[in-house]
Order: C-alpha cells, then structure tokens, then sequence
C-alpha cells in the first residue's frame, strides 16, 4: 500500500488557512471602510432556503422578503461578527447593526458586473 506523502495534507491546511486570511483581510478592508454598496441579489437557491426557514421557524429573524426590501432600499454594508477572531462575516442593510436578525452570509449574494471588486472576490472566498 502506498503512502500519500503528508506534504499534500499540509498544503491543503495552508491552502485554507490562506483562504480564511484572505477573507478576513477583505471582510475587515470592507467593514472598516463603512462603504455602502448597492445591493444586487441573493442567489435563488439561497433564498428558498431562507423563505423556508422563515416559515419553519417564524419570527426568529427578521423575514426574508422584509430583509431583502431593506437591503434594496439601503444598500448593504460588511460587518464581521461580534468576535472578529471566530472569522464570522456578514451582509446587513446599511442602517443595521443587527447581526442576528438583520443578516445574510456573503455567499448569498448574486455576484454583478458592476460591483466593487473587493465584495466580488468576498462573494466568490465564501462559495
């Protein structure tokens, strides 16, 4: 039997290490710039999950067809979590400050043509 070297399990420890880094340096970039970024979609996918936890679990959270008219009207801003060292990030209307309630992940963005570059690869490190 042939042993897989342990090089490769390190380089896949250091290739996500790398990845959180690389989202922490974006999401705090972002989160401390207080810039306001127009809000371009959630994923369909990611809203049907949020549509149906909404119904499974009602008034937990802020509703998803509310959060998402805000979010449009507002804009949306990065805010890390309450303990930025446990590499929580989120999305919440610019006017939140509501981590439990007001948030989606980045993830559930849709990604546009015309958005800033920063929240693109943000967007694209959380997938």
């Amino acid at each position: 039997m042939t042993e897989i070297p342990s090089i490769q399990f390190e380089n896949t420890d250091n290739t996500r290490e790398q990845k959180v880094k690389e989202i922490l340096a974006l999401a705090t970039e972002l989160h401390e710039s207080q810039e306001v970024f127009p809000f371009s979609g959630i994923e369909a996918e990611a809203y049907a999950k949020l549509k149906a936890s909404d119904e499974e679990f009602p008034g937990c959270v802020t509703p998803i067809d509310e959060l998402l008219e805000r979010l449009k009207s507002e804009g949306i801003k990065v805010s890390l979590g309450v303990h930025p060292e446990s590499k929580d990030v989120f999305i919440l209307p610019a006017q939140s400050s509501d981590l439990r309630n007001d948030s989606i992940y980045p993830r559930h963005l849709q990604i546009s043509e015309t958005m800033d570059e920063r929240l693109k690869k943000l967007i694209l490190a959380n997938k």
